[in-house]
């Protein structure tokens, strides 16, 4: 089992930035993928980024590519979300999931999630 806790939400500006944390607990952590997923109201859930469990690539949705950046301390047994010039769409619920070893950006990919931190983005 790995348990993961996301930290970090808020309620931001447009154009504003948040970083989110993701503490993980249990197995080796540095054998998972770490990945960040979305979920905004009415919406399915949407992949953001990935982190290899070696933390040597990383992955992004389109929408943003620039904007955030994905990373990982293996010794802290964390992963990180850097959110910079936030949007109003960027709205959502954020999750963080572990995947053993292979990233993917589909959800049923991944084993263990967290229960997730709200993020606002004001207009």
């Amino acid at each position: 089992q790995v348990q993961l806790v996301e930290s970090g939400g808020g309620l931001v500006q447009a154009g504003g930035s948040l970083r989110l944390s993701c503490a993980a607990s249990g197995r080796t952590f540095s054998n998972y993928a770490m990945a960040w997923f979305r979920q905004a109201p009415g919406k399915e859930r949407e992949f953001v980024a990935a982190v290899s469990w070696k933390g040597s690539n990383t992955y992004y949705t389109d929408s943003v590519k620039g904007r955030f950046t994905v990373s990982r301390d293996n010794a802290k047994n964390t992963v990180y979300l850097q959110m910079n010039s936030l949007k109003p769409e960027d709205t959502a619920v954020y999750y963080c999931a572990a995947a053993l070893y292979e990233t993917s950006r589909y959800p049923p990919n991944y084993a263990y999630w967290g229960q997730g931190t709200q993020v606002t983005v004001s207009s």
